[in-house]
Parts: structure tokens; C-alpha cells; sequence
């Protein structure tokens, strides 16, 4: 019964603030006013105090731009927590658009999609993502290409990195840097989230959307670290498969030291 007041309420007020600030932010799209990099991270800070997500940052993000962010993927939270900590834009497969809810958010946050399968409009995509590097936007980059179960890191996939390639001659500085980022769910109401744990605050491709994100509703807290690395510079003498690595290498690490470390929740 209380859990289901608690959800309701968490519902209602997520609509009533995305009702006040769609208009805003559609007619910042339309107008490509920089009020449309800004707004999302308003509704993210709103969504993840309603939601129960409790962020502890470790690190800063990097002053320099462009900047691409390089983080692992376990859940459909980890949009909301980037978005709740920084402004920024996402790169995602094409198939998002048409998910319900997460979709229509994904459109309105200005996502850059990716259809992998049509090699030519992968290019004109790809340029599109360089050229929001390049006006100074901070383009979130989950190199795994999927979802994990949150207990381990998946390969980089070193093809998802071109994009900085091509930002690399628009960029004042003739180079692009790349800030590795690890995303950690490590504690759910004050407990630590074990190996069996962790798939509840993750988000395999084969879960179900509905029953997952109404698990999530119900278990009402979940702390998550989420940890900036060294930032990684990308300019015409990088070798694309050694920065994938290297950038990979310090996920894995921060990932492993926050799931197997004892990441600490709040107080």
C-alpha cells in the first residue's frame, strides 16, 4: 500500500515537471538556443531525488573542450545520473527512439542516434556527433555498445570512438579529450548491492521495461558512485585502438574499485 502511494506520487510529480518544462525545452530545440544544453539537467536533478537515486561524485569532469565522455552502461539510470551532474548530449542506438517514455526523453535531451546497420548514414551520424564536439557540447560516448548486468565491464568498442576523430579538425585546440567515466550502483536502502544485487539496479537488453522500472520504484534508494578519470587527449598522432584501451583500462579500474572496494553511501 505504501509503495504504491510512493509511486504514484513519484509518477505524478515527474509528469507535472516534465509538462512545465517540455514547452521550454522543445521551443529551445527549435530555436538552437544553449538554454536547451542546460534544461535537461534541471528535470535529471528533479528525477533522480524523486526516483531515490543517490549520487556521490568522485573526481571532477574536465574543463577542456571538446569533450567526449567514455562511460560503462548497466541501466537506464545512468542517463538520468550523467544528466543529473553535467550538461550533456548522448550518443544511442537508433531502436531508442521508438521506446516508450525513454524515447520521447532521449528526442527532447537532443540525442545524437546511430544506425550501425546503414554504413552511410553511420558517417553523416558520426559527423553530426563531431560537430556538437566541436560547438563546445559534451557528448556522453557507452563505449560497451550495450548494457552490462552492472557486475562487470564489457570490451570498448574502439569504432564508437570516430567520432572524436572527425571533431579533431574543427576543435580549436586541434584535439579532443576523453574523460573516462565509471558508473557504480553500490548500495540499495544503506545495503551493499552484491554480485546478486546488482542486476536490480541494472538493465539488461532482455529485461523487461515495466516490471523493471516499477522494481526500481519500489525498493525506493540506491547509491551510486560515479567516478571522472584522467582525461585522455585524442589528436592526429593518437592510434584510435590504444586510446579505446587506455580509456577502457581506467574504467574497468574505477569500476572495479567502487564494486569491489566497498563503495561508501551516503550519509
Amino acid at each position: 500500500m505504501i509503495a504504491g502511494i510512493r509511486i504514484a506520487i513519484v509518477l505524478t510529480v515527474i509528469v507535472l515537471v516534465t509538462l512545465v518544462l517540455l514547452p521550454v525545452q522543445l521551443t529551445s530545440n527549435r530555436f538552437n538556443w544553449k538554454l536547451s544544453w542546460y534544461l535537461p539537467r534541471w528535470w535529471h536533478r528533479v528525477a533522480v531525488r524523486l526516483l531515490g537515486v543517490r549520487v556521490v561524485i568522485h573526481g571532477k569532469l574536465d574543463t577542456h573542450r571538446p569533450l567526449m565522455i567514455a562511460a560503462n552502461h548497466s541501466s537506464w539510470k545512468d542517463i538520468v545520473v550523467l544528466s543529473s551532474v553535467a550538461d550533456v548530449v548522448f550518443i544511442a542506438k537508433s531502436e531508442v527512439k521508438n521506446w516508450p517514455v525513454f524515447g520521447w526523453l532521449a528526442k527532447w535531451q537532443r540525442t545524437v542516434f546511430i544506425e550501425r546497420e546503414r554504413r552511410r548514414q553511420t558517417g553523416e551520424q558520426v559527423s553530426e556527433v563531431a560537430k556538437r564536439l566541436a560547438d563546445g557540447e559534451i557528448v556522453v560516448l557507452f563505449a560497451e555498445g550495450t548494457t552490462s548486468d552492472g557486475n562487470r565491464l564489457l570490451d570498448f568498442k574502439s569504432s564508437l570512438f570516430g567520432a572524436a576523430a572527425n571533431a579533431l579538425e574543427a576543435s580549436p585546440t586541434g584535439a579532443v579529450s576523453i574523460q573516462p567515466v565509471a558508473i557504480a550502483y553500490t548500495h540499495a536502502n544503506g545495503v551493499p548491492l552484491g554480485r546478486f544485487g546488482r542486476p536490480l539496479a541494472a538493465w539488461p537488453g532482455d529485461t523487461e521495461l515495466t516490471p523493471h522500472l516499477m522494481g526500481v520504484l519500489k525498493e525506493g534508494a540506491f547509491d551510486v558512485q560515479v567516478c571522472f578519470g584522467e582525461p585522455v587527449t585524442y589528436d592526429e598522432s593518437s592510434n584510435r585502438k590504444r586510446v579505446t584501451r587506455d580509456v577502457e583500462a581506467q574504467v574497468r579500474s574505477m569500476l572495479q574499485a567502487q564494486l569491489y572496494g566497498g563503495g561508501k553511501p551516503l550519509d
